[in-house]
């Protein structure tokens, strides 16, 4: 990672053919590369892929589920998770989801 000697913003590395140079963006001040300088240049990474599913995917649910009455449909099956919402020395909050009418509650623990 180079500098512009000029106005100090990071430079951009260019290559030709013949040889590799680092350029300001601002000022389009130019540093040739030596290779007696020690220095090397690592490739960059690829970016993650990201996936887009379809409506029917969405439906899918990878939460573990339990038997509790849903207090809206009188259900007896629900997805669960916990989440601490109040501060680290009290318990955590137990959030449960319908798997029929997807009504989500939660129980105080």
């Amino acid at each position: 990672m180079e500098f512009c000697p000029s106005c100090g913003k990071r430079m951009v590395l260019k290559r030709t053919k013949d040889c590799s140079v680092f350029v300001c963006p601002i000022c389009n001040c130019q540093k040739t590369i030596n290779d007696s300088d020690g220095k090397t240049v690592a490739p960059k990474k690829s970016r993650e892929t990201i996936v887009v599913i379809g409506k029917e995917d969405q439906k899918l649910r990878t939460n573990p589920t339990t038997k509790i009455k849903c207090p809206k449909c009188e259900n007896t099956l629900a997805y669960t998770w916990q989440v601490q919402t109040r501060s680290g020395d009290e318990g955590a909050t137990q959030f449960f989801r319908c798997t029929k009418c997807s009504h989500t509650f939660r129980l105080y623990t």
